[in-house]
């Protein structure tokens, strides 16, 4: 593959054994040893890089000067390195670029939600450039935890709820990331996370652990990774959470499984972290004097090979192999795997070729840059309701834009976007006005009255800025603006730090003061049109019985504001589809498409009835918008699903077919969806799962027909055993614009 050089590469081989072989068993684990700081950097840590002992750095976690004024910064620090070392071995610089790096794109829940590769790759690789523009050679991206409770903050950093989709996006996230080869100057090299199923928390709590059975682990949370791994890519962050009582920074049975030959490096601090886990060694013995000796040991024979600020492999394992605890193959071999990444991508050859000061103007915010998040931004904003077709707006009239989200900059980039500059940061008002249109504005709420939240929001830096005026004053505000509108657009849902790292939230919807403005606007009687930003699904049953059009525009970057004024005004028809279940109400959580048939499922054609599954005593089960929902602003028609052949054997291809035709009045895109259902096996499995997607553009009366290729491999599931098998048998295979509206038809798998 492109993307990896070959481990048994005999001229890395050769330079890494030789350099081995001169190293000190200081300067090994120093190679482990990945450390933080901000530029410029400090004396203490210039001597520690001096001496051999640091082998990465990364950004702070909060906003640095990491490349925000070029890489001459970076390459000071790695001129020290490479001059002022006996070995002269360069630095990796690593930094959190998750979506986009000055150029801020949507963020990567919303840019699955364009369903769409080619936004992806091209997304990894604007920020690839960027990032390398500014001496950075590493990224830790993409997140390709499957997230399936919106309580999580952390879901708007993955893909969303499936692992299919998923898996599709964290290849063409590895693609983008590390280009065709990894010694590219404009290249970096990627790093999955978090490994595994870190998006399983108990209770959405971020950290919180997960415990699930060993096949939901091999055929839901593993997937992405596999995927991530054979597109090639080099490095993997650990989980800071136990899945079925073991940390991942200790779990050496699925990192020899499923990371061989990818660089393995711990999250941050999250080998000490296993300290507050309770973690002792393989036979539950810790050194009570030095918890950190134990668990630093353990990491290493489990095979973690870079100590991320835990401080423990570079202090404690000299000891350790002293006292035969761990072995000098072991260190060897974490050694060797830095090494040779650092080869890879092409450090060796020229440690400096990340510093072209001149790319800083030539790659960094250019107005192609722009023009691809401007056009992410739109696709992957997702139309859930548009009653009496009210959008696209005319251009006559006013426009009243409306709510706290509607001339924000600082929080329109969404969380985890660092490098992003609010000032360049185009805002909804700011889209809406350059569509050339009158415009009345009012802000009408705060994001939430809770002081303690606000401060929360504020703990990396000022978002979130209260105004002082009683609510009941800015509500009255907005509804004379509205009044004297013709339509309104009201911006509302999240701050971006109500979603992201430690931003787990108990109530999923849009905060209540907010939902206040919104209800006095319907009051008025004038149109309006809900865009919601946010970093998750929120429970909207109130928005979607009583607001006439409702767009979910995520937190779309740089370009958002320009986005949503495309689509509100008919340049850009809106395509995105959801890659998560949204609840009715945040008690069905979790909820995801693919859950398994009960006993007692009831029938969907009748009153449920008290003793089944379909319903609670004082509400529904069925998600309020289905996996794959979303709207466009013409109409489209399915014809029959058609399949080459009925009865297959194990070696044969099915081709399912399906005529989709736009029969609106308007050119469109359709995400036409296949999903496929085993609906008797050895154990229970999902009611249905996805199995094929294809985005197609139509113009008003034409018609596509949309073909999928289906083998075994997509009826293969793990067995109590964990072996993948398939099993012969009828198969339903579903078609259509969602998971929840499907036609289909029956197939028979045979073994012989």
């Amino acid at each position: 593959m492109s993307d990896k050089t070959p481990s048994h590469d005999p001229r890395m081989a050769a330079f890494v054994d030789g350099l081995m072989s001169r190293m000190t068993l200081g300067e090994k684990l120093g190679q482990l040893n990945l450390v933080t700081t901000n530029i410029p950097i400090e004396q203490e840590r210039a001597d520690e890089i001096r001496a051999g002992r640091v082998g990465g750095m990364l950004g702070g976690l909060f906003p640095c000067s990491f490349g925000v004024n070029g890489p001459a910064g970076l390459r000071a620090v790695q001129e020290i390195a490479v001059t002022e070392t006996r070995l002269g071995i360069p630095l990796l610089f690593g930094y959190d670029v998750i979506h986009g790096h000055q150029t801020v794109f949507p963020i990567p829940l919303g840019l699955s939600c364009s369903w769409d590769m080619r936004h992806v790759e091209t997304a990894a690789r604007t920020a690839a450039r960027e990032a390398s523009a500014s001496g950075v050679n590493w990224v830790f991206s993409p997140m390709v935890d499957i997230g399936r409770d919106p309580r999580w903050g952390r879901i708007a950093e993955g893909s969303g709820e499936d692992p299919y989709l998923g898996s599709r996006i964290a290849e063409a996230m590895v693609h983008g990331l590390q280009g065709d080869a990894l010694s590219d100057p404009q290249s970096v090299m990627a790093c999955v996370k978090h490994f595994v199923a870190y998006g399983a928390p108990e209770g959405g709590r971020d950290y919180n652990n997960a415990d699930m059975s060993p096949q939901r682990l091999y055929d839901v949370y593993l997937p992405p990774f596999q995927a991530a791994v054979a597109a090639g890519a080099a490095s993997a962050m650990m989980s800071f959470s136990a899945v079925n009582a073991m940390p991942s920074h200790a779990d050496a049975d699925l990192l020899g499984k499923f990371l061989d030959g990818v660089l393995k490096v711990s999250d941050f601090d999250g080998i000490p972290e296993m300290i507050a886990h309770g973690l002792g060694d393989e036979t539950g013995a810790i050194d009570e004097a030095d918890p950190l000796q134990t668990l630093s040991e353990r990491a290493l024979r489990a095979g973690v090979q870079m100590d991320m600020m835990g401080k423990g492999y570079i202090s404690r394992l000299e000891g350790a192999l002293a006292a035969g605890r761990v072995t000098m193959e072991q260190v060897d071999d974490a050694c060797r795997a830095v090494l040779e990444t650092k080869y890879k991508l092409g450090l060796f050859a020229d440690p400096f070729a990340r510093f072209d000061e001149t790319r800083v103007a030539r790659d960094l915010k250019t107005p192609e840059n722009r023009a691809a998040a401007r056009a992410a931004a739109a696709d992957c904003c997702v139309l859930l309701k548009n009653a009496g077709e009210l959008l696209p707006l005319a251009r006559t009239g006013t426009v009243a834009v409306i709510g706290p989200l509607a001339d924000d900059h600082k929080n329109i980039l969404g969380p985890w976007a660092f490098q992003g500059d609010p000032a360049e940061a185009v805002s909804v008002l700011d889209g809406i006005r350059a569509q050339g249109v009158a415009v009345t504005h009012a802000k009408g709420a705060n994001f939430t009255e809770d002081r303690r939240m606000v401060e929360l929001l504020n703990f990396a830096g000022t978002k979130v800025e209260l105004d002082p005026r009683p609510p009941e004053a800015m509500v009255a505000e907005a509804v004379a603006a509205a009044a004297a509108a013709d339509v309104v657009v009201a911006v509302l849902g999240e701050a971006a730090e109500m979603s992201g790292e430690a931003a787990s939230r108990m109530d999923i919807g849009i905060p209540e003061n907010q939902r206040d403005l919104l209800k006095a606007l319907v009051a008025t009687g004038k149109p309006v049109v809900l865009v919601t930003m946010n970093g998750r699904p929120l429970t909207l049953p109130w928005e979607a019985e009583h607001v006439p059009a409702i767009l979910v525009s995520w937190f779309g970057g740089s370009e958002a504001g320009n986005a949503i004024a495309d689509l509100l005004f008919g340049e850009r028809a809106p395509c995105g589809r959801l890659t998560t279940s949204w609840p009715r109400h945040v008690g069905q959580v979790p909820l995801s498409y693919d859950r398994a048939t009960t006993g007692r499922p009831g029938n969907p054609a009748e009153d449920p009835g008290k003793y089944t599954t379909r319903c609670y005593l004082d509400g529904s089960s069925q998600p309020l918008f289905p996996f794959g929902f979303g709207l466009g602003t013409t109409s489209f028609a399915y014809g029959p699903v058609g399949v080459d052949k009925t009865e297959l054997g194990p070696d044969d291809r099915l081709t399912v077919s399906v005529n989709v035709t736009n029969t609106g009045r308007r050119a469109g895109a359709e995400v036409v969806q296949l999903y496929l259902t085993d609906p008797v096996a050895s154990q229970v499995r999902p009611g249905k799962q996805l199995r094929g997607f294809e985005k197609v553009w139509l113009e008003p009366g034409q018609s596509r027909t949309v073909s999928f290729a289906l083998t075994t491999r997509d009826l293969e599931f793990h067995d109590a055993q964990l072996r993948r098998v398939w099993e012969a048998g009828k198969f339903v295979i579903g078609v259509g614009p969602n998971s929840a509206e499907l036609d289909s038809v029956t197939v028979r798998w045979n073994k012989g």
